[in-house]
């Protein structure tokens, strides 16, 4: 994805990745009691998905149905990326060693990295 999408853009992404195909207004009624947004916000918000060559569309009579072009994977993973280079170097240590010291780690998050890790080492 060479371009990014906001966190807007993210919450339309989110209902797609959910359950797709949908229409406009599937989405408008999925996305739209948490935000308040209307009809007409979300076909903003899918009309900008549209340019960034995130979301597809395919004509179904006289509605459009409206499918992720972009795995939620490939997007995390992308972000993932994005966060470490931009905050940390590329580096995942001193990612880990932030959320560490900030006491942002539980002793369950703590448990699932050293199980990650030594599933990493087999």
């Amino acid at each position: 994805m060479a371009e990014r999408i906001s966190d807007a853009e993210h919450a339309v992404m989110e209902v797609l990745w959910d359950a797709s195909p949908l229409t406009a207004q599937d989405v408008a009624e999925r996305v739209a009691p948490d935000r308040g947004w209307s009809a007409n916000t979300v076909k903003t918000l899918l009309g900008r998905l549209l340019s960034k060559s995130v979301v597809g569309y395919e004509e179904d009579g006289r509605r459009y149905l409206y499918r992720p072009l972009v795995a939620r994977d490939d997007y995390v993973a992308g972000e993932s990326r994005r966060l470490m280079d931009r905050l940390f170097g590329g580096k995942l240590t001193p990612l880990v060693a932030h959320m560490a010291e900030r006491d942002e780690l539980t002793a369950e998050d703590i448990a699932e990295i050293e199980a990650l890790l030594q599933e990493l080492k087999s």
